[in-house]
């Protein structure tokens, strides 16, 4: 079981992912579907679910509110993703532990994984999702979740939610 803390977009900017998407049918892609679609604001690997909700729940607590939304793709080697902008995004990661695993924190929605030796297999991907904007969406809470190997596949389900507080007028 790995736990790791993000942003789970609305169903209408699931819907605008999907619709970019089409039905890809490239054999080399490992597809992430869509119930696995989410912006990680930090990854903790094994941890204690307990101790972690209530280490997150701490870090978050003062957290607000803001705006974010999905733009053009772009790779790390072997994974296909969009990109993500919002103010107060990395900020709120930063509070949730990205970059304590020691690497710079990029926010992003992974689409799709391919082979690591095949880099510019995504190339047609990235061309034709560079002109992908999705929506912006206000992110009002934050998950924890966890993520379990079962039968070859990962399933994600949501241990504790984090309410981002709303700005005040």
């Amino acid at each position: 079981m790995n736990l790791f803390s993000a942003l789970i977009p609305p169903d209408d900017v699931l819907d605008e992912i999907a619709t970019a998407l089409g039905s890809p049918e490239d054999g080399d892609f490992r597809w992430s579907r869509r119930e696995h679609w989410h912006v990680t604001l930090g990854f903790y690997g094994e941890d204690d679910a307990g101790e972690r909700a209530a280490w997150l729940a701490g870090r978050l607590a003062e957290a607000t509110a803001f705006g974010l939304r999905l733009e053009k793709a772009a790779t790390f080697p072997g994974v296909l993703w969009l990109s993500v902008t919002g103010t107060g995004l990395h900020e709120l990661a930063v509070k949730a532990g990205a970059g304590d695993e020691g690497r710079p924190y990029t926010a992003h929605l992974t689409v799709a994984r391919f082979p690591r030796d095949r880099p510019m297999a995504a190339s047609a991907w990235v061309k034709r999702l560079a002109g992908f904007t999705s929506r912006t969406w206000t992110a009002t809470e934050a998950v924890l979740m966890r993520s379990d190997r079962e039968q070859g596949a990962s399933h994600y389900r949501v241990i504790r939610s984090y309410e981002l507080k709303r700005a005040r007028a």
